[in-house]
């Protein structure tokens, strides 16, 4: 099966960028190294191409109610100009994905969703929306870019002027690019300030070499972007969230604040197992499926998230632990040929990140 483009995918080619299959995409991994992507966003700004996120709207009488009852956000304090994280979840609370959903106007929302899932999303909102209220899956028609860095802000404001400081976190502002609607979003997947752009998918090459036209930034792949996501604590939908998970079993119990009667509510509180966050001493990291263990041997659960961590100097991870041994201090992991040591930490990993940083 031929892998998908997004709209920026011939310029990471012209550039070197080393390419690989993700969630059906063909996607930049990396330009000149994870660990140089990774500091660079840390300490200045990058760019990433997102374009192949999903984007749906819902519309029309009716909209916020039935959203309410589809989603586990909490749609009734969601107030215009403001984007909130959430779940959509099955009847046994479990993870079908993890969305973040904008409030565009009243009874117009923007939901946006991993790319593995746009299909299964889009057929799951669209049965449990009530008549009459409308669903667009305008995926094709958006790119997203995502600008990341603590250097963020004076980036934009270069290549974009506006007086983008004003907007809170999780909060958003529709303007234009280039004659053309866009949206700015002060959101992030790096723990770091940051900005999600969303334009017409044929402005995407121009807003991308124009925000390269900024000294303060460089492009990175989705190699950086997953070790800058695992040292902020962020789960990754499909190896940290799944089906067989709830948001309580990854510690998003204080999320499920919505008091509509939303699919999954009964047992999104239920918790079998523990996302629990590891440090490993060194370099040499656990990975996804890694068995981890008790000291005396015993079989406690399986990690999801593993990587060597660029700005801690060290390996982390985020496992599922039964609860029943979840809260010890020290814990085995079980690699390929070796045994790692894991001490039980609080996420997130890194907490030095400027995500929430006062701007005004």
């Amino acid at each position: 099966m031929t892998a998908l483009s997004t709209p920026l995918t011939e310029w990471h080619k012209e550039q070197g960028a080393k390419m690989a299959p993700f969630a059906g995409w063909d996607m930049p991994i990396q330009y000149t190294g994870i660990i140089q992507e990774h500091e660079q966003t840390r300490k200045s700004a990058s760019i990433f191409d997102i374009c192949h996120m999903g984007e749906f709207i819902v519309s029309g009488k009716g909209a916020a109610e039935g959203l309410s009852r589809a989603l586990s956000t909490n749609i009734a304090t969601l107030a215009q100009g403001r984007c909130r994280y959430g779940f959509l979840l099955n009847e046994q609370g479990g993870i079908l994905d993890d969305l973040i959903t904008y409030c565009l106007d009243d009874e117009k929302y923007l939901l946006v969703v991993n790319a593995a899932c746009i299909d299964l999303d889009y057929a799951t909102i669209a049965q449990r929306l009530p008549a009459g209220v409308k669903l667009d899956n305008i995926s094709p028609a958006v790119a997203k870019i995502d600008l990341q860095g603590p250097a963020s802000l004076e980036a934009l404001a270069e290549v974009l002027p506006s007086d983008w400081q004003t907007i809170p976190y999780f909060g958003f502002r529709q303007t234009t690019f280039d004659g053309q609607k866009a949206l700015v979003s002060r959101t992030g997947y790096t723990g770091e300030l940051g900005y999600e752009i969303y334009i017409p998918s044929g402005k995407a090459v121009k807003m991308w070499e124009l925000l390269l036209s900024s000294p303060l930034v460089k492009p990175a792949g989705l190699g950086a972007r997953d070790t800058l996501r695992l040292e902020a604590g962020l789960p990754l939908n499909g190896q940290d969230l799944d089906p067989g998970h709830t948001p309580a079993e990854v510690g998003y119990a204080a999320m499920l604040t919505s008091q509509a009667d939303y699919v999954g509510k009964n047992a999104a509180m239920q918790i079998r197992q523990v996302l629990t966050a590891l440090t490993v001493p060194g370099r040499r990291s656990p990975r996804h499926g890694n068995k981890v263990l008790l000291p005396d041997g015993t079989e406690a659960g399986i990690v999801t998230s593993g990587s060597f961590a660029p700005t801690l100097g060290y390996a982390v991870a985020l496992a599922y632990v039964d609860k029943a041994f979840a809260g010890k201090d020290k814990y085995i992991i079980q690699a390929d040929r070796t045994q790692l040591e894991g001490t039980r930490v609080e996420l997130p990993f890194y907490k030095e990140g400027t995500a929430r940083k006062k701007l005004v």
